[in-house]
Order: structure tokens, then sequence, then C-alpha cells
């Protein structure tokens, strides 16, 4: 305990010569509005969709092709988009891009219930215009769906471990060491793209949005439903067992909010 002298002329105390100075309180996280959040959300979701779908165009205009070097060049690039993005948009948002994290952080009552559905509104409008953005970009047409065939209980099956995955990742890293949350997601990531059949959508919003471009990193329509159903499946295991594995401290939120 630090010891402490009066000053009999002022009544204040001030510490004993060669005394530690006492530390500064920490800052409160400065609190978001909702207007805020979602301008974040959709904004980060715009920017994520444009790389993850430019530069599987730029991928595979530039490999000759090659499919293993346009699939790395589109795995690196993504993966660093999400580092800078969640560095970037996390102190507002929390940086979800994607309707399960949101979902889940919302059951693990890290989120109000409230916000689910502005949060998933503006990410699908966000997604949809960063691959609109991505087709201009490269002198595509704007409007246009995918003809890529992504279909199968393989890829199902990627989906649903790489969304298993990917959620774990984040909220366990998230628990033990908040600072590294963009790293490890966006190493996840990168990872993921070439361990599983299904090139790791692991984003509902993702997989929806991607279906507007016929480049590498399209998805066919009538595919979609697959990958979002086995995304959606391997969110609730995922949810299930970090609830028991990675307990949410009582009261926490990822997100403050302003009165």
């Amino acid at each position: 305990m630090e010891q402490v002298r009066e000053i009999p002329d002022t009544g204040r105390s001030e510490p004993f010569p060669g005394a530690a100075p006492p530390r500064a309180p920490k800052p409160a996280p400065l609190a978001r509005s909702l207007s805020r959040r979602l301008v974040s959300e959709g904004l980060g979701t715009a920017l994520l969709l444009a790389a993850v779908v430019g530069s599987g165009i730029m991928g595979e205009r530039l490999s000759g092709g090659n499919r293993a070097i346009a699939l790395l060049a589109n795995s690196l690039a993504t993966g660093a988009a999400l580092v800078a993005l969640i560095l970037s948009f996390g102190p507002v948002s929390g940086a979800h891009f994607n309707p399960v994290v949101t979902f889940c952080l919302a059951a693990r009552r890290e989120l109000a219930w409230r916000d689910v559905l502005p949060y998933l509104l503006v990410q699908l409008g966000g997604g949809v215009l960063g691959v609109w953005a991505a087709n201009y970009m490269f002198e595509l047409p704007v409007f246009m769906t995918s003809t890529r065939v992504r279909t199968g209980g393989a890829q199902w099956a990627s989906e649903a471990l790489a969304t298993l995955g990917l959620l774990t990742v984040l909220i366990g890293v998230a628990k033990a060491r908040p600072g590294s949350v963009s790293f490890a997601v966006g190493g996840y990531i990168t990872a993921a793209y070439w361990f599983t059949s299904s090139t790791s959508f692991a984003n509902p919003v993702v997989t929806v949005a991607r279906a507007l471009t016929d480049t590498f990193a399209g998805i066919r329509p009538q595919d979609v439903l697959g990958f979002v159903l086995a995304q959606l499946l391997g969110a609730l295991i995922a949810t299930l067992l970090l609830g028991w594995l990675v307990p949410p401290a009582p009261g926490s939120s990822s997100i403050p909010e302003e009165p």
C-alpha cells in the first residue's frame, strides 16, 4: 500500500519521495451508437467482399491458367484484408462481417438481440455492394450471376467444419488474447481456403453475395442454399460447444453502447 503524508497548509496528500506514482485509470471504451456500428459493419463487409472477389479476378488473370497460383493469391489477399478490416472496424462494431458471428455473440449475450437484424441487413447490403464494386473495377458487367458449380456432400461438410472452426478460433482467441483476434481470424481463413474442398466461405452473407459474380470466387445461385445450411449447422454446433468450453463472462459485451 502506498504511503502518503499530509501537507498541513493545503490538506492535500502526496507520496513520500521515492514512492511509485499512482497508476492512471484506464479510459473506458468509447461507446458507439447503433448507427455508427451499422455503418461500420456495412462498410467493412463491402470492403471484405471487394477484396475476396477482386483478388480472385486478379489472381485468375495473372496466373496463366494455374489455379493453384490463383487460389494462393485469393487466399492471401483475403486473409490480409481480414486482418486490416478487423483492426480498423473492431473497436466500432466488433467487425463481425458475418451473420453467424453476430448470432453466436448474441447467443452468448455479448450483443443485444435487438441489434441482430440490423447487423444482418447491413452485412448483406454491404456484401452485395462490395461484389458489384469488384465487378466494375475489373470492367465486368456489374449485374450478373455465377455459373461456377459448388455443391455436394463434401463441400457442405467443408462449410460446416470451416464455420465451426472460424467461431472456435474467434471466441477462443477473444477470450485469451483479445488483441490477437484479427491475426488469428485472418490466418485461419487463409489456411481454410486450402484445407477445405469448398475454399471456406464460412459466411452466409459472403455466400449470397458471391453468387453475383461469374468469376473465380463465384458460386451458382442454386448452390447457395446448401452452403448456407451447412454454415448454420456448423455455427449451431460451435455456439453450443463454446457455451460450455469457453463460457462468457457474466454481463460481458463486445460492443460498448451509448445509453
